[in-house]
């Protein structure tokens, strides 16, 4: 539940400014193409004289492509601690660098508003240190999944963990767009302030109410402890051996689930960080119908994510379909949906109901990916998991980082559906592509570079020694 609820901390952290930025930035001064028309959608019922006085526009003069590196500077940050803290995870715990990490996320957090103030160069550097301090979360959080959580129960446990990052969203979104338009608590400057605090206060619960692994926990049942540490290493018991670099470089199933991480990674923050601006640009919401309409998607995929990955386990549990199986079902779910919907979206035109329906829709489906590519590397490797994950993570951010600069690019000077359509067909081609390659070199099993039963006990002194013994 902590894993949970620090995960929904970190995306709010994360999405919040992707409906804060509608509401910073005067989007009726922003240059346009003479020859481009911006209203297509002026006679859109949900777009009237009313509707616009509730929200005016921003203090800052952003250029689509300047709200693009603002967007994307907390990616750059993010990736840049991926795999070091993946590394030091394995060798010193999670525990410390997913606390640690947040709680310097959170404290920047509360610095966006004045660094605004100053220009976007030191909004851009606030926004690369919060990166910096969420980047632990994922790679630390699969390493303590990898500890406590026993293979048949991988799908659904991960699967409420990482529904965490919907949740967040879910919250995130339309509370920012409420307190974005609520002038009482100071407009957009609270939404900064107000998920600061909360994830501040999260940083401190979980230091001290979680354990790293079984072994540390002063109150866990005997039984339990067993059981899982049975089950996740073996009988063998707890062990830490090297990491064997060069097999997984070699690993066609580690190089699948790197490309479905790219793909996914690609596909959501394309969506995650200019749902926002293309409603108010296209559908012309206002801020506080934006953020809650934003976040219907992902309160979909939260939902989808959740019911899925107890089908799957089900699915594994009873023996019905290999490991393998399930997993390449859920994920081609998860990426064939938002792929197919992405385009079915950029032709609705000015039909906002319909729009939003196929992106809930497309984006919910995404959600069998938490039963597909992203639990993945527990079954490949579950005592390299969070190693695996901080590769994965680092690289897919990479490309992730790029959605946004890419939509800034497209859409500057001509916010028409036409460029949107643009940006959508991209995000699209490589959903499909990158999942395309997980279906074919994916699997499920647990790679023998990763046996617990080859490894050699510290103190046996020769190799025939650690075979007797074994027997």
């Amino acid at each position: 539940m902590m894993l949970f609820f620090g995960m929904a901390n970190a995306y709010t952290m994360r999405t919040n400014m992707s409906v804060a930025i509608v509401a910073m930035v005067n989007h009726t001064a922003l240059p346009k193409l003479p020859t481009v028309v911006t209203d297509e959608c002026e006679d859109n019922k949900l777009y009237n004289e009313t509707l616009q006085e509730k929200h005016k526009d921003g203090p800052y003069l952003w250029t689509t492509t300047e709200q693009g590196y603002i967007l994307s500077a907390f990616f750059y940050g993010y990736c840049i601690t991926q795999i070091p803290c993946g590394i030091l995870a394995k060798k010193y715990g999670a525990l410390r660098f997913l606390a640690g990490g947040m709680m310097l996320n959170s404290l920047f957090g509360f610095l966006v508003p004045i660094s605004a103030t100053f220009g976007t160069i030191p909004l851009i550097v606030v926004r690369f240190i919060q990166g910096l301090g969420e980047g632990p979360v994922v790679p630390c959080s699969h390493a303590m999944l990898a500890k406590w959580i026993p293979p048949n129960e991988r799908s659904r446990m991960a699967a409420i963990v990482y529904a965490g990052a919907q949740f967040g969203t879910v919250i995130s979104m339309p509370l920012s767009g409420v307190l974005s338009d609520l002038e009482i608590f100071g407009g957009w400057p609270s939404i900064f302030y107000f998920f600061g605090a909360l994830s501040a206060i999260w940083s401190i619960f979980f230091y001290f109410t979680v354990y790293e692994d079984p072994d540390s926990h002063p109150s866990i049942d005997p039984d339990e402890r067993k059981h899982i540490i049975n089950t996740v290493w073996g009988a063998a018991g707890v062990t830490s051996p090297p990491v064997p670099w060069t097999s997984i470089a070699k690993s066609l199933p580690f190089w699948a689930i790197l490309i479905a991480h790219i793909g996914q990674n690609y596909g959501y923050e394309t969506l995650m960080t200019e749902l926002p601006t293309f409603m108010k640009q296209v559908l012309r919401f206002n801020i506080k119908e934006n953020g809650f309409l934003s976040a219907l998607p992902y309160l979909a995929m939260w939902g989808f994510s959740v019911s899925s990955s107890w089908v799957a386990d089900y699915l594994i549990s009873h023996e019905r379909m290999s490991h393998t199986k399930v997993r390449k079902i859920a994920q081609g779910i998860g990426h064939f949906g938002p792929a197919i919907a992405l385009v079915a979206a950029s032709y609705t035109g000015c039909n906002p109901a319909l729009t939003v329906a196929i992106l809930t829709i497309g984006v919910g489906l995404n959600g069998g990916i938490y039963s597909g590519f992203k639990v993945n590397h527990l079954d490949i490797s579950p005592r390299f998991a969070g190693i695996l994950m901080s590769f994965t993570n680092f690289t897919a951010n990479m490309a992730g980082l790029l959605a946004p600069i890419v939509a800034g690019y497209i859409i500057y000077g001509r916010p028409t559906q036409a460029a949107w359509r643009e940006v959508f067909f991209v995000a699209s081609a490589v959903y499909l592509v990158c999942n395309t390659f997980y279906l074919v070199f994916a699997t499920g099993k647990r790679q023998n570079w990763d046996d617990p039963s080859a490894d050699q006990p510290p103190s046996t002194p020769k190799p025939e020694h650690t075979v007797e013994s074994s027997h």
